[in-house]
C-alpha cells in the first residue's frame, strides 16, 4: 500500500509539471499562428489530455472488458464537466463565446445524445441497440474528422484574448511534447496505483472504470484547466474539457467499437442521465444564469453534483 502511494503522488507531480508546460506552449502556438486559445484546447491539449482515457478504454476493448472501456469515458465526462469546469469556475469564472454557443457547447451534447442513444437497451422506432457495434463505431470517427475539420476551416484569434508569452516555435513544440509526455506518463502512473488501491478493497469493474480511473486519466485535464484557469486563460480551458469529451466519445470510443463491440449492459440509467445533464447544464450557464458566463455559483454547483453522483455510486456498491 505505501509503494502504491508513492507512485500516487509521483504520478500527480508529473501531470502538474507537464500541464504547466502544455499550457503555455500550446497559448504560444495559438498566438504565433493566429489561432483561438479555444481551437487549441479542443485538438491538441484536448486530444493530448484524453491519451490516458484512449490508453484504457482500447486496451480495455482488446481485452473485452467492455464495463471498463465505456465506464471510464462515461465517468471522465462527468468528471470533466462537473468536477474539472466546476473547480477551474470556482478559479476564475469562465467567458461562454458564441462560437461556443452555437457550435461546440451543442456539438458536446448532440454526441453525448448519439451515445445514449446507440446504447440504448430498448429500441425507439426500431433503432437502438445494446451496444457500439463496429459500424456505430466508423460514424462516430467520421463525426470527428468532420469537427477537426471545420474547427480549423472556421476558426481565428479573438483579439480580447488575454496577453500570451511567445517562445520560439522549436521551444513551444517541444513544451507540448514534453507536457504531453508528463501528462500521459503521470496519468499511467496514477490510474495504475489508483487502481491496484482499489483493488484491495473489492470492488467491481465498473465502479473503478466509471470512480477511480476515471477520475484518474481525467487528471491531466484537471491539472491543465486548473493551471489555465490561474494564468487566464479560460478559453483554453473550456477548450480542453469539450474537445476532452467530444474526443472521449466519437475518437476513443469510436476506435474501442472498431475493435471490438461494446456492451451497455453495465451502464444504467442513472449513468448516462447524468453524462448528459452535465453537458446540459453548460448550455445552461450560458443562458439563464450570468449570461454568457460560467461563473463560481454554477461552478459550485457542477462541484455538487459530482459529489451527489459519487455518493449514489458508493452507497449502490
Amino acid at each position: 500500500m505505501t509503494i502504491q502511494l508513492l507512485i500516487l503522488a509521483a504520478g500527480l507531480l508529473l501531470i502538474l509539471f507537464g500541464a504547466n508546460y502544455l499550457v503555455d506552449g500550446a497559448s504560444s502556438i495559438a498566438k504565433r499562428f493566429g489561432l483561438s486559445e479555444f481551437i487549441i484546447g479542443v485538438t491538441i491539449v484536448g486530444i493530448g489530455t484524453s491519451a490516458p482515457e484512449m490508453v484504457v478504454s482500447f486496451l480495455s476493448s482488446i481485452q473485452g472488458k467492455a464495463d471498463m472501456a465505456i465506464g471510464n469515458i462515461v465517468g471522465s465526462n462527468i468528471f470533466n464537466t462537473a468536477m474539472i469546469l466546476g473547480v477551474t469556475a470556482l478559479i476564475s469564472p469562465l467567458v461562454i463565446t458564441r462560437s461556443n454557443i452555437r457550435k461546440d457547447i451543442p456539438l458536446n451534447i448532440f454526441v453525448t445524445a448519439l451515445l445514449i442513444f446507440l446504447g440504448l437497451n430498448f429500441t425507439i422506432f426500431g433503432k437502438g441497440t445494446d451496444q457500439l457495434s463496429r459500424l456505430d463505431g466508423i460514424i462516430l470517427l467520421g463525426i470527428f474528422v468532420w469537427y477537426l475539420w471545420s474547427s480549423f476551416r472556421s476558426d481565428s484569434a479573438s483579439d480580447d484574448e488575454s496577453p500570451i508569452k511567445q517562445y520560439s516555435i522549436v521551444v513551444s513544440v517541444l513544451m507540448i511534447a514534453g507536457g504531453l509526455a508528463g501528462l500521459i506518463f503521470g496519468g499511467r502512473l496514477f490510474v495504475n496505483s489508483a487502481t491496484e488501491i482499489a483493488k484491495l478493497f473489492g470492488v467491481s469493474d465498473k465502479f473503478i472504470a466509471i470512480t477511480v480511473m476515471a477520475a484518474g486519466t481525467s487528471m491531466p485535464e484537471l491539472a491543465t484547466c486548473v493551471v489555465a484557469a490561474f494564468k487566464g486563460r479560460g478559453q483554453l480551458a473550456l477548450g480542453n474539457i469539450l474537445g476532452s469529451n467530444i474526443s472521449n466519445i466519437l475518437l476513443i470510443l469510436g476506435g474501442s467499437a472498431l475493435i471490438s463491440p461494446l456492451s451497455f449492459n453495465g451502464m444504467t440509467i442513472i449513468d448516462l442521465g447524468m453524462v448528459l445533464a452535465c453537458s446540459l447544464f453548460i448550455l445552461l450557464s450560458a443562458w439563464c444564469f450570468r449570461k454568457k458566463s460560467l461563473d463560481r455559483i454554477e461552478g459550485l454547483i457542477l462541484v455538487l453534483m459530482e459529489v451527489a453522483y459519487m455518493y449514489y455510486l458508493i452507497s449502490n456498491i
